[in-house]
């Protein structure tokens, strides 16, 4: 297995993939939304060490799982076997803050920020403090 296929994901990897499966869960990938997950990856310390060159190849999954009927169920799948629990409210995080960068959250990202909060089990106390801080940090005026 080589750095190149899908099945040898790191944990930065899926949380890459999912930050890009918010911002084109809409259909329209937005600058804010790029901006913000290069933001991320650049400052967070989950991706220390995380190859910021992958995030093109994370695209490239992205648009070819989301190409599929049940497209969304694989990229839940591949979050199964390689992201740890530990990161699963991690995980939430960055995707409310992609979904929450341009401003607007769009039924598409709403709808998916509700599949990502079950199929990772958040608790909904968390999920609501997640989601309240994003708002927080987005606000505008």
């Amino acid at each position: 297995m080589t750095s190149d296929t899908p099945h040898s994901l790191s944990p930065q990897d899926c949380l890459v993939l999912l930050m890009i499966a918010v911002s084109v869960s809409d259909e329209t990938v937005r600058t804010s939304e790029l901006i913000k997950i290069e933001n991320q990856v650049n400052t967070l310390p989950i991706f220390a060490d995380y190859d910021d060159s992958r995030i093109t190849q994370m695209s490239s999954i992205v648009f070819d799982l989301f190409a599929e009927e049940d497209g969304l169920d694989a990229l839940f799948g591949l979050m199964r076997e390689h992201l740890p629990e530990r990161l699963f409210e991690t995980a939430y995080a960055l995707a409310c803050d992609v979904a929450a960068a341009d401003g607007t959250l769009r039924e598409p990202e709403l709808r998916l920020l509700e599949e990502i909060r079950y199929e990772l089990a958040l608790d909904r106390l968390h999920a609501a403090a997640i989601e309240r801080g994003a708002r927080a940090r987005h606000l505008t005026q």
